[in-house]
């Protein structure tokens, strides 16, 4: 195979750590073993075998889950945990929120509560420390 040159990317903080520790275990880099892993993943999405096309179908809606197989399953988790998760790391929680009308708070860069009005004001909330201390009552 020839060597085809790199290009920069950024890649998730948890696949890169996974990654680390896998490829340790099969004496690849990170980055060797994010390849391997990519390279992996285009076999199994381009093929377009009776098998693929039932993972698709269910991935769909249009054949139940206990229709596929224990493998062509595994492949169906796959998928889904993927999508989950590249969903959840686009996600606005926030503008999602607002839009239903509800306000949310959050800490600001310099670590204070704010608060997030769905009109799209916010304020810094003042926040006390309080603490209470029993003190017991002595033995009479």
């Amino acid at each position: 195979m020839s060597e085809t040159p790199d290009r920069v990317t950024r890649v998730a903080a948890d696949l890169m750590d996974s990654a680390a520790t896998e490829g340790a275990r099969q004496s690849r880099s990170a980055k060797q073993q994010l390849d391997h892993w990519a390279r992996i993943g285009r076999a199994v999405s381009s093929r377009h075998t009776a098998a693929r096309h039932k993972v698709e179908a269910a991935l769909a809606g249009d054949l139940p889950l206990r229709e596929l197989t224990a493998e062509q399953g595994v492949v169906f988790d796959a998928e889904i945990t993927a999508a989950i998760q590249e969903s959840l790391a686009s996600a606005d929680y926030g503008a999602t929120l607002s839009a239903r009308g509800i306000t949310t708070v959050g800490l600001n860069a310099a670590g204070e509560i704010v608060q997030y009005r769905p009109d799209g004001s916010s304020s810094v909330l003042e926040h006390r420390l309080t603490t209470t201390i029993e003190i017991p009552a002595s033995p009479s």
